[in-house]
């Protein structure tokens, strides 16, 4: 028991050493915060509820003791794979289990194996079951004096020259230069430093239009080189992608002469007629074996890389956008716009069910905007609407350009909103159980109006992958780019908070310690049993133990409940406290709640104990100051310029007003109210130097650009931000 204990502490030991080696986070906060997620308890949990034992760490940082848990988890494995692997083959000695078990990336543990790693049928394979091996020994031993004669010995009815024992021989050298890790580290130094990165058009085979067009967006590439250790994320995978569709041929290059005297240097030690077969071995090492394989590995490391910062700026665009300032609670009339098809139009009440449906062709080739501008005022005013969404697609503006000509009766404003991802929602199995009698079309215009009174609550009911707010999402590891959304969706969600009797069950989902199962059971039980009265009602949901309620319950919200702690981020847990806390101001919860001045009265510092610190009675004032606060804001009425319909409308020197819809590693993207997004470049963003263009706007803002230039054969606009 006593051993066992000993080798736990020992992995242990090694986990924590090997996650302060990449986080430089103290001991304390990893080895806490393992205990914690080992508890079950999630990250939005562990960063908003248990600060005093993680000492305070932040969501990002938790997510990266996670992320190196599983680093170190999945080397450990794949540790003791090779190991049982190498005793099975007899090979494993004390000296190379040490070494193995000492490895602590994946590259040195893959070096180490690769000399016993079983191949393929080899030439170096084929050439030791000829015999040649001890030709290859003496060869590589540098010590014969006439090769010729030696050599000639093992020259056999299959091995008829004295050639073909040479060359058979100088492959078994080959090989064993390839599993040699310190040459093989020389040529990785090698291509980390001096790589180059190239790319040339293919040439088209066949008369293909429309390839040859697709081929022009990567123009730019068509005869391209630069360092691979310096090449942008989003260029490679922008090379990487059209080398995929056939359109470039990329090679990656280093000085081929230089990387082979690197390696006679390390090998040869005289100058005789082995050194010479040695040279022809190492030529061939290097250019069959080892620049090959190390060439392919540095390009996947590149790309490892260039994912793992377009998986960052995906997340990144996707939180602004998920955070985005909703309207509320309001009556909207949702419109889908189009022409031939018309515009789809839905009437949804303040807590967004739908109440009426039609459509009207305002457009041509129908025209008949009188009749639907009669048609949109009459629903106005029946439905008491108090917003207009507008989807941004087709018809857009034609469709905002009539509604804003309604002299509607009272004050209605009109919002264009994003419609990415709502024909992917439309046609889903949630949208179907949603809507069941209504047909795609409704259901989009649903979810646009949906998205104004709160984008958070619809667009959690679509994969995220869909929202189309990042770059080259199709072209990176899509394990690892869901597991980033999911992450960020669940961040959101529970920042945000939900309200538990009228969220959906996807956005219930996403709630600490639900995930779908729970979800459906909450909304199952909701719909037999009416409202949620209180945060202890929730424990009678079927299947929701002790731990789910744990994780769930600051993250719920009942809104008019008995207890006001129940509208707030204040844990269950810390009722007491609060308590406890009012009998000491000789006042009710409900007094104090939301007067600041008395708040400011509280001596927190009397109230830690050895469970809770100043950060968790920091977080509870400030709860009780705004309960239930929403971090985002409202959202903001916009126009764009009302002479700007198509690119051809553009004109250098215009200012415009746009809202930024994409931020990428080289800019941002901006609609300016036409089909096409226009760029600001980063060193267009401001005067100074821009690393990180997050750093000057964020996704929905509203902003000033200045065109620079138009291409309309390629469909690109050059903006400059001017405010």
């Amino acid at each position: 028991m006593r051993i066992l204990f000993l080798v736990i502490f020992k992995k242990m030991m090694q986990l924590t050493s090997y996650i302060i080696q990449h986080t430089q986070l103290s001991e304390k906060a990893i080895n806490n915060s393992i205990s914690l997620l080992n508890e079950d308890c999630t990250i939005p949990f562990i960063a908003r509820y248990r600060k005093e034992i993680t000492g305070n760490l932040d969501e990002v940082q938790i997510s990266e003791i996670v992320k190196y848990k599983e680093l170190f988890e999945n080397l450990e494995k794949r540790k003791t794979t090779i190991l049982k692997a190498l005793e099975e083959q007899n090979e494993l000695t004390p000296e190379l289990s040490e070494k193995v078990k000492s490895a602590t990336d994946s590259i040195t543990l893959e070096d180490l194996y690769l000399p016993f790693k079983k191949k393929r049928k080899t030439k170096a394979a084929t050439a030791r079951l000829q015999g040649l091996e001890p030709l290859a020994k003496m060869m590589m031993s540098q010590r014969v004096n006439d090769l010729s004669h030696t050599a000639s010995k093992f020259v056999t009815k299959e091995l008829e020259t004295l050639e073909n024992a040479l060359e058979g021989a100088r492959f078994i050298i080959a090989e064993w230069i390839n599993e040699r890790t310190d040459i093989r580290n020389t040529i990785r130094t090698q291509i980390q430093r001096f790589a180059l990165i190239s790319s040339k058009e293919i040439a088209s085979k066949n008369d293909d239009t429309n390839k040859t067009e697709k081929a022009q967006k990567f123009k730019d590439y068509f005869d391209w080189s630069e360092s691979l250790k310096n090449i942008p994320s989003h260029r490679l995978l922008a090379i990487l992608r059209a080398e995929n569709e056939d359109f470039l041929k990329v090679k990656i290059a280093i000085d081929d002469e230089k990387a082979i005297q690197k390696i006679e240097q390390l090998i040869i030690r005289s100058q005789n007629e082995c050194s010479e077969q040695i040279q022809l071995a190492i030529q061939d090492a290097y250019k069959r074996l080892l620049f090959p394989s190390l060439s392919n590995e540095a390009l996947s490391i590149a790309k490892e890389k260039a994912d793992e910062e377009a998986i960052a700026v995906f997340a990144k665009n996707l939180q602004q956008l998920l955070l985005g300032a909703p309207l509320g609670e309001k009556n909207i009339l949702g419109i889908d716009p189009g022409f031939r098809s018309g515009c789809k139009i839905v009437c949804l009440n303040a807590q967004g069910e739908l109440k009426h449906n039609e459509t009207v062709y305002p457009h041509a080739p129908q025209n008949q905007a009188i009749k639907a501008i009669k048609k949109i005022s009459s629903l106005a005013e029946s439905h008491k609407i108090e917003a207009i969404a507008i989807g941004n697609g087709t018809a857009s503006r034609e469709t905002e350009e009539l509604v804003k000509k309604i002299h509607f009766k009272h004050a209605i404003e009109v919002y264009v909103v994003s419609e990415a991802g709502a024909s992917i929602y439309s046609a889903s199995k949630i949208a179907r159980d949603e809507f069941p009698n209504y047909d795609v079309t409704v259901r989009g215009a649903v979810s646009i109006g949906r998205r104004l009174a709160d984008p958070l609550a619809e667009l959690v009911k679509i994969d995220a992958k869909s929202i189309g707010v990042g770059q080259y999402q199709h072209d990176v590891d899509q394990t690892k780019l869901k597991n980033s959304l999911d992450t960020v969706v669940q961040s959101c969600v529970n920042k945000v908070g939900v309200n538990i009797n009228t969220a959906s069950e996807s956005l219930l989902s996403y709630v600490s310690g639900i995930g779908p199962k729970l979800a459906e059971n909450i909304v199952q039980f909701r719909n037999e049993n009416g409202s949620f009265s209180s945060r202890n009602a929730i424990k009678k949901v079927p299947r929701l133990g002790g731990k789910a309620f744990e994780q769930a319950a600051g993250f719920l919200r009942i809104k008019n409940a008995k207890n006001p702690l129940d509208d707030s981020g204040v844990h269950p847990e810390s009722y007491e406290l609060v308590l406890k806390i009012a009998k000491d101001l000789q006042k009710n919860v409900s007094e104090f709640i939301g007067n600041k001045e008395l708040l400011q009265k509280i001596p927190l510092k009397n109230y830690i104990t050895t469970t809770i610190g100043l950060p968790t009675l920091e977080d509870i004032k400030k709860e009780l100051e705004k309960p239930g606060l929403d971090p985002r804001g409202k959202a903001k009425a916009f126009s764009f310029d009302a002479n700007i319909k198509t690119i051809s409308d553009l004109r250098i020197g215009q200012l415009l007003p746009g809202i930024v819809n994409n931020i990428t590693n080289f800019g941002c993207f901006v609609d300016i109210g036409i089909k096409e997004s226009g760029l600001i470049h980063v060193s267009n963003l401001s005067d100074t130097f821009v690393k990180d263009a997050n750093a000057i706007v964020c996704l929905q803002q509203q902003i000033i650009v200045k065109v620079l230039e138009v291409d309309s054969v390629r469909k690109r606009i050059q903006l400059a931000l001017v405010k």
